[in-house]
């Protein structure tokens, strides 16, 4: 696990891109109907947004509250775009994307306080 977490702390800048890309991908991809899969709507975007603050939150970079503002304004951005390629921009999904972000915050701080020593170290 905590290989795992010091992965994720070195490699944040890309794991966040990356996960805005799939994100971003699979928002605006148009569909004739959406695809049949386990959960709501609304719990894929709690996942998809608190797997997209975690890294951010893990690390706190400087000025990391902005990457929160920025990954808001996306999510809003997306709802916005997505009746122009065959999908629904939807308000309650925008409040689903900033509680997603808000577990993604409270997840990296519960594991900074299980794993304390991994993140003393200098960066």
């Amino acid at each position: 696990m905590a290989k795992l977490l010091a992965f994720v702390e070195a490699n944040w800048m890309t794991l966040t891109l990356v996960t805005l890309m799939a994100i971003t991908l699979i928002s605006l991809w148009p569909l004739d109907k959406l695809p049949s899969v386990p959960g709501t709507d609304e719990t894929h975007h709690i996942i998809a947004y608190a797997i997209l603050m975690f890294p951010v939150a893990l690390r706190k970079p400087d000025r990391w509250i902005l990457f929160g503002l920025f990954f808001v304004a996306y999510g809003g951005a997306i709802e916005v775009l997505q009746p122009y390629v065959n999908r629904y921009g939807e308000w309650h999904e925008m409040a689903a994307n900033v509680s997603g972000l808000i577990c993604g915050l409270i997840f990296a701080e519960l594991i900074k306080c299980f794993y304390p020593s991994i993140f003393k170290q200098p960066r």
